[in-house]
Formats: C-alpha cells, structure tokens, sequence
C-alpha cells in the first residue's frame, strides 16, 4: 500500500474533503510542490472502473518517452490498486487537485472516461485538456454533451466522427482528431492453448450505467447462447464477459451469469479434453488469437475483435429485437449475424453454417475501414504519439503568445 495514504489525516480542514470528514490525504507527492510531467492523466473514478485506464497504461509507458506522464487519481482504492511504473499521485479533495495543478507544469491532460468529477480537472486553464475515451463502439455513451468541454476529443476514425456529428448539436466538430485505436497495436500472450478445435468465443457486454446504456446479452439470451455453442460439433466454447458482467447488482443478470459459468463448467467436467473455460478476468485482447468466431454485444470488444480478427465470423446480440434500430445505430451488425428472439434457436445451425461459409467477410472488411480506417498495426500508436505531441507543441505556443501580448 502507497505510504501516506491513511495517515496525518487534517480533520478540521473541511475544504479537503470529497465525501467523507474523515477523509485520506495526498500521496505520490509532497502537497505544495509541484509534480514533474508534461501529461496528467486524470481518472477519478473507483476501481470498478479502473479497466478504462488500465487499457491505456501500455500506450502510456510508451508516450512517457516522449512525454513524462503522470497518473492523478482521486480515490484511494484506485490508487493502493493501481501498478503501473508510471508515476502516480492521489489528490483526493478539489483543494488538492487544485493544489497540485498550480505548483505543476503539466501541458496536456488525458481523459479516459466522462466522469462527472472529470469537470474538477477541467477548471485548470494552463492545459490543453483531451478526452481519449477508453474504446470504440456504438453504444450511446460514446457521445457525451461532455465533449464540448475538451479542446481536443481523439477519436478512432470515421465512424465516430459520424456518430458526434448525429448525436450533437452545435459542436464544433474540429475537435476530433482521428487516431485509430493505440491498445489495438498491443500484442499480448495468448492465454488460450492451441487446439484442433473450432474455438467459439462468447465476449458479452454489462448492463451499463442505465437502461438507455444496456446491450448486454447475458440476462436475456446468455445461458441460450452457451446452450447452442456448445452443440456445435467439434467446437471449444471460451466464456470472457466484461469485467463488471461478474459484480453486477441487477439480479437477473448476476443469476444468468451463474448460470452460464455453470454450463460451462459442466462441459468442461463432460468432457475434458474438449478444453472449454470461463474467464473472468485477464486482458480480452489475449483471448482473440485463436479463435474461429465471435458472439458479442454492441461494445468496444466486437469492433476490437473486427480489428485484430476481420476474417473470422461475429455475432452480434440484439437484446432490443429492433433489428433496424440496431443496423442503423451498429454499422458493425450489418456484417454479422444478428442474435435475436426470432433467430436464438437457430444458433446452433447457424454457427455450424458460418463456420463452414463466411459470407460476410468482404462486408468486414469494408466496415473495418469504417471504423478504424486504413492504419496498419503500430500505426494507431504513432498517430496517437504525434497527435500529444502536437497538443504539447500548440499548449507551449498559445502561452507564449499570450505572455507576449501582455508584456506588449
């Protein structure tokens, strides 16, 4: 645990205080000197969000070459669980934050969610603040209102330039700065051992933080879903849901969760060397290599799973069942087959069918260029790299510019 998290705690000073009178002091750091680094990365959020930052921490160590980078957190959890070789500092009350960004010389500040208390960073006027989100999907809260308040918003091509421009108004839309996707060019280990098996890969989305947000599949078709994979003949069925799917509070959805590591657990103890598994933690990206085809929700990890694996096979699960509502809001399910209430219990037939016939894969591949455009692998994170630096570049010439118009 970071020293200094807990203790010397100031009572009496009220203006400290985020949520609690008893609340911990900054650590990182020593409070009322400033902190070295050219880029803040905000994230004030508590750990069952940190899997937003986490995806980012590798394309981090690499623009803290370029750039020094420090990780400003605001909650203490957040930060005892944070391990990155990044500097990291806690400033957990707004007269902290404040605090630390006066005695600092930060350029550019990163944002990897729209947090509300992302509008506390946001008052620093020396920064050039940039929200980089933490992936690329068709959900509806990829377009915030919140954006407006960025002067820069990075984006991963043109489909979310599309989707600003129909979800806004009034925004000006020079904002985006297209950078592909950075976490796309990591290549992590594959954590699935190779197999003569067809490897049939279910990756769904959680509940999101409200009804409007909710695509996931797992409470509606998911223990289905595993059903129909796994009478696929010769086939390993591998269970990744996304972090929060294992810890949600909704009932039906912690109870179809249950259910479908159940089934999956029983097959695995049916037949053992079929080698069917449920993982709930670990990286999603290591779990692509290898597999043959894909059910997913609308998430950041079906397109994740179009980048890295255009040529196999995806499902896409419409909870909804408004199949023109979701081609219209998901250009991805247009290349995919389509999950629904009229179409679950065909699965089975279906992917057997697929597996055999891809009939979408030139369909993909043009939506793929949709999505991230034409960059190779490693190019997102040297798009990425120079769009920082330019944002450095452009913060240190304003200043300068200004300083000399009040001299004059």
């Amino acid at each position: 645990m970071p020293v200094g998290l807990f203790g010397n705690r100031r009572k009496g000073d009220v203006r400290r205080l985020l949520d609690t009178p008893d609340g911990p002091v900054p650590a990182g750091y020593a409070p009322g000197t400033g902190v070295d680094g050219t880029v803040a990365v905000y994230f004030a959020d508590d750990p069952r969000k940190l899997y937003q930052l986490k995806q980012w921490l590798p394309v981090l160590e690499r623009l803290d070459r370029l750039h020094p980078v420090t990780i400003v957190t605001r909650n203490r959890h957040t930060y005892a669980e944070l391990d990155t070789p990044l500097r990291t500092v806690l400033a957990p009350a707004f007269p902290d934050l404040v605090q630390l960004y006066e005695a600092s010389d930060f350029k550019v500040a990163l944002y990897v969610n729209n947090s509300v208390h992302n509008f506390h960073s946001l008052m620093q006027r020396r920064m050039l603040h940039i929200h980089v989100n933490h992936g690329e999907s068709d959900k509806v809260c990829m377009v915030s209102n919140q954006v407006k308040a960025y002067d820069r918003v990075f984006v991963a091509g043109e489909a979310a330039i599309r989707r600003h421009r129909v979800a806004l108004m009034e925004f000006a839309e020079d904002k985006l700065i297209p950078v592909g996707r950075p976490q796309l060019d990591l290549r992590p280990a594959p954590v699935l051992e190779p197999s003569t098996r067809r490897t049939i890969l279910y990756a769904p989305t959680w509940e999101g933080e409200n009804a409007s947000n909710n695509y996931t599949s797992v409470d509606v078709f998911g223990p289905l879903i595993i059903e129909k994979a796994l009478a696929v003949p010769d086939v390993l069925v591998v269970y990744k849901p996304h972090p929060r799917v294992a810890v949600s509070p909704l009932p039906d959805i912690a109870a179809a969760h249950r259910e479908v590591v159940r089934r999956v657990e029983q097959a695995a103890r049916r037949d053992p060397s079929a080698g069917h598994r449920a993982d709930e933690s670990g990286d999603i990206l290591a779990v692509f290599p290898g597999c043959d085809l894909m059910v997913t929700d609308v998430s950041s990890v079906g397109l994740d799973f179009l980048y890295l694996r255009e040529s196999r096979p995806m499902f896409v699960a419409d909870r909804h069942d408004d199949r023109e509502r979701l081609h219209t809001d998901a250009p991805i399910s247009r290349c995919a087959d389509v999950i629904d209430s009229a179409t679950v219990g065909a699965l089975t037939e279906t992917i057997t069918r697929r597996l055999a016939h891809d009939e979408y894969r030139a369909a993909r591949a043009a939506v793929r260029g949709l999505y991230f455009g034409e960059l190779a692998p490693g190019e997102s994170t040297t798009r990425f790299l120079a769009a920082v630096d330019d944002a450095v570049s452009a913060r240190d010439a304003h200043l300068s510019a200004t300083n000399l118009e009040v001299s004059a």
